[in-house]
């Protein structure tokens, strides 16, 4: 137990108060805190709702009002930065010292810890190397090389990507090679007795006997260079708490957040380590699975309950995150999703602007008006309230931000893309662990191919295929063959190659000598630069300056690592060995597995290795540019301005997707990004391979405007005075100044409009940088209803000579009402954009048909939901709901006249061998109040 005199040494007076950790919950929080802790607990929690307040919170009330010891905990958490979070947040409860106590960290981290101190037990060595995703992928394109002609004999032709993916999903499950094979042979047989296609199911037979034989082959490789990739870290970690369930005595409660990613091995391991104690709580959100193409199950929270029959529920239902109009939508979208536990989501900050939904001709068009027509706008709009790093773009795959980087560059502003990088994927940082990983551990060829030659050492084809071939012969390592070389014990002594390999060996022999010694992790790198020239080998790269400050990040990041104490936030998901021996005091236990304490190399060996936060950057970046990410990317993260583009079939749900709805959760995970503003658009035609496609609305969100067309407005709406107290209430800033707007919306006109009288209620007319030189067009902002009813905006007539801005007698008045309505050119019959595209391509996209150039979408198309009109409205702000539920309705007004676009000439922009059109719309006001 926890004992009282323990209690008082929590830091300050305020940790003495009884229940201080409840203060600031609503009830559904306070009731999931005070729950028993021997009954086993299911928290549903919505996004924005609070989940880790409450996991910490639980937590601290399980130490201070059940008296369970800090070290008797488990947290797990599905990244090594939300389990940083999770020890900040719970250090302010307990303190520091009771939160390091705590064990905490991935199921991965956990297990790689208990393999370490017990490898034995189930066969391994302690030095394992945990092999990254890149030499996974490397060492199985070795071994299916074997059996591809096999495949090609048989005519079948499948990716190396395939089969990793495939022995990566069989490792998920909890399958080994020999328990794959025998499952897929039992499916086959299924098939052919309920079908006649016997020579289809041969040919699943042989690539699964391949597959099978590759996976096998795969994890003989490993052995042999005495490593794990991450699926083994889990699947053994099953293995040795199987075989000795004494090893997680010591955990008398398991929390887990995020459960609705785990996979089916995740899932034992949590049951392995509640053996004893039957005491779990979970967090997750069935609404928020959206990785079930990396084995996440969400049949795991029925699972849970049929393994512990007591398990209750619990929701947190109440969002803190965003405005009322942004949660009806989202709830919308996901309340399409079958079988879907019922819940809701209620807001704290009521009304809000309504999402706005926005269609454009084709993909240029859009991402000009996104930069141009809302994060310009409203960071102009706002007096600077919103700032660059406000935005998000969030993109359903990574190879749509193209248009928008460009767009944005060409507008100086300045983005970063979340492609989730990692920094130990740089290659500077992979040469240097690589050099430790030798030290370490010399079974570990990836690392030996990787530095053998770097810096160059003159060891060529050659010499590497004498020393593989030694490998083979005497069946050991290439590094082992290396130091037998330079030791003399193979091979002629005065022979070439050992001359080549010596310098090398000295290298790693010296680096080992100082670790046995006890050298900390960064004092080896200094050496492993010194001793290897490694500085001057990064000179010879035209970024060395950049590249050498990742090695110095490196070393200071090896320099903050603190081995004696592994649950601390720089080893991220150690388990104490303090812990270990107090918790493991069991009958017959060899007390040397226990006891053993990690080397200060091997401990940040495998805190780089096991690292799974791609980077986000500095928080002071966040306020100097725009976000650009994929949904999968950005969950977990937050915005006060997301924008969702390209929301057209063949991307929600994206073509390959086997699971629309799972597809429909991740549009909900982005649309519950958004705190303040959220920007839905999509296209009628995309450049795809070099070639337009049609393209139509998704049916995610034609859905929904058939069942409430309230939802989404197609205005972008103008900032009333409470919009801004609003936006700066929910952002804790000030409220801008009224003459700061004026001022700035003035340059903004200024810059954007050559045609504007200057007047700040004007909409901006942007210059599309991605245009033809002599392309004249004009932007069709098309209203929602017309979205849903599928019509194509038409395309101006105009002369292809003229490239020149509008004389002053044509420039039309923007004051006027009907100024929008009477600015197309009329001086050509014949667009040039129908010069370029083939009068057959005209009718199909006049029609709304799909192109039949590899296109997906015909296959599709049935199921898209019957059009229904769309009401258009002037009152984008959504009223202050009642009751319990988000979703609803809210009141509208008149339609405004239908906006179309005002013409502004070409215009070349400096240096650029583009042309610069603008694209006005009245629809955007300023805030109100303003003259």
């Amino acid at each position: 137990m926890f004992h009282a005199r323990q209690l008082s040494k929590l830091a300050g007076p305020r940790r003495m108060m009884a229940h201080y950790y409840l203060e600031n919950l609503n009830e559904a929080q306070r009731k999931a805190v005070r729950h028993p802790p021997n009954v086993p607990l299911q928290i549903l929690a919505g996004p924005g709702s609070g989940k880790t307040k409450v996991l910490t919170s639980r937590i601290a009330h399980l130490i201070m009002g059940h008296g369970l010891s800090p070290h008797e905990i488990c947290a797990v958490t599905f990244t090594n930065k939300a389990a940083a979070e999770m020890r900040v947040r719970l250090s302010r409860l307990i303190g520091e010292d009771n939160t390091s106590k705590v064990t905490m960290g991935t199921f991965h981290a956990l297990c790689a810890r208990f393999l370490r101190v017990h490898a034995s037990v189930i066969g391994l060595e302690h030095n394992f190397t945990v092999c990254d995703a890149d030499e996974s992928k490397k060492m199985i394109k070795t071994c299916y090389e074997t059996y591809k002609d096999v495949l090609e004999d048989s005519g079948i032709v499948i990716a190396e990507a395939a089969v990793a993916s495939i022995i990566s999903k069989a490792k998920a499950e909890g399958h080994s090679a020999a328990d794959f094979l025998k499952k897929c042979r039992h499916i086959t047989q299924s098939i052919r007795k309920s079908s006649s296609n016997a020579p289809g199911t041969r040919k699943i037979d042989n690539i699964h006997a391949v597959v099978a034989k590759v996976y096998q082959k795969y994890q003989d490789h490993l052995r042999a260079a005495n490593s794990l990739d991450f699926d083994d870290l889990l699947m053994y970690g099953v293995e040795l708490l199987s075989r000795d369930p004494t090893i997680s005595e010591w955990c008398r409660h398991i929390l887990v957040d995020e459960f609705q990613d785990t996979n089916d091995v995740q899932f034992k391991l949590m049951q392995h380590i509640a053996t004893s104690s039957r005491c779990v709580t979970i967090v997750g959100d069935p609404d928020q699975s959206i990785y079930g193409w990396r084995s996440a199950n969400t049949e795991n929270l029925s699972k849970m309950q049929k393994a512990f029959p007591l398990t209750r529920q619990i929701f947190l239902e109440q969002n803190y995150r965003s405005t009322a109009s942004i949660l009806n939508a989202s709830m919308a979208i996901v309340e399409q999703v079958e079988d879907r536990i019922p819940k809701t989501l209620r807001h704290t900050h009521a009304g809000g602007l309504k999402p706005v939904l926005q269609r454009f001709y084709d993909g240029r068009e859009e991402s000009a008006f996104i930069v141009r027509g809302i994060i310009k706008k409203l960071v102009a709009a706002t007096g600077g309230m919103l700032r660059w790093g406000d935005f998000a773009i969030l993109l359903r795959f990574n190879a749509y931000s193209r248009p928008f980087e460009s767009a944005l560059q060409s507008q100086g502003i300045p983005c970063r893309v979340l492609r989730g990088y990692k920094f130990s994927d740089r290659a500077e940082v992979k040469d240097i662990v690589a050099y430790l990983q030798l030290v370490d551990n010399p079974k570990y060829s990836p690392a030996f191919d990787r530095i053998i030659n770097i810096p160059r050492r003159g060891i060529g084809n050659k010499a590497l295929s004498e020393i593989y071939a030694l490998a083979t012969q005497e069946k050991i390592s290439p590094m082992e063959v290396a130091e037998c070389v330079h030791a003399g014990h193979v091979g002629d002594p005065k022979s070439a190659l050992r001359q080549k390999v010596t310098s090398f060996v000295k290298i790693i022999l010296e680096l080992r000598r100082q670790a046995n010694k006890g050298a900390s992790a960064s004092d080896l790198i200094r050496s492993m630069l010194e001793l290897s020239d490694y500085g001057k080998h990064l000179r010879s790269q035209p970024d060395w300056e950049d590249r050498w400050e990742n090695v110095q990040e490196l070393i200071s990041f090896a320099a903050e690592f603190q081995p004696e104490s592994p649950t601390s936030s720089s080893d991220l998901t150690q388990t104490k060995e303090s812990h270990l021996k107090e918790a493991r005091q069991v009958p017959g236990e060899k007390d040397s597995l226990a006891s053993t304490e990690e080397p200060p190399l091997r401990a940040f060996i495998q805190a780089m290795g096991i690292s799974n936060d791609a980077e986000s950057g500095d928080d002071d970046i966040r306020d100097q540019k725009v976000n650009i990410a994929t949904c999968h990317a950005a969950k977990g993260l937050e915005w006060p301005v997301v924008i969702i583009p390209a929301m057209e079939e063949g991307t929600f749900p994206a073509p390959h997707s086997d699971d629309r709805d799972e597809e429909r959760r991740l549009l909900y995970v982005a649309c519950t990004r958004a705190q303040c503003l959220l920007y839905v658009t999509h296209a009628d035609r995309r450049m795809i391979a070099g070639k337009y496609q049609t393209k139509r609305m998704s049916r995610f969100l034609s859905t929904v405007l058939e069942n409430d067309p309230e939802l989404f407005t197609d205005e972008q709406g103008r900032f009333l005075g409470s919009d801004l107290e609003q936006l700066a209430q929910m952002l804790g800033r000030e409220v801008p100044d009224k003459h700061e707007i004026e001022r700035r919306m003035a340059a903004y006109n200024a810059a954007m409009e050559p045609c504007s009288t200057g007047d700040h209620q004007d909409f901006f007319a942007g210059r599309s940088s991605e245009l033809p030189l002599n392309a004249w067009t004009s932007t069709e902002f098309i209203s929602a209803k017309a979205s849903v009813e599928g019509r194509l905006p038409t395309r101006p007539s105009h002369p292809q000579q003229n490239s020149r801005p509008l004389s002053p007698s044509r420039r039309p008045n923007l004051d006027s009402s009907s100024a929008l309505l009477t600015s197309r050119p009329q001086s050509s019959t014949t667009s040039q954009f129908q010069q370029e595209v083939p009068p057959s391509a005209m009718k199909a996209i006049r029609k709304e048909t799909f192109s039949s150039s590899g296109n997906a979408e015909p296959a599709i198309a049935k199921e898209i939901p019957p059009a229904m009109p769309l009401a258009t409205t002037n009152q984008t702000r959504a009223p202050p709901r009642t009751g319990s539920s988000a979703a609803g309705p809210s009141a509208h007004g008149k339609p405004n006249a239908p906006s179309t676009a005002t013409l502004t000439g070409g215009k070349r922009r400096l240096g650029m061998s583009r042309t610069a059109v603008g694209y006005p719309n009245k629809k955007f006001k300023p805030p109100g109040g303003l003259p």
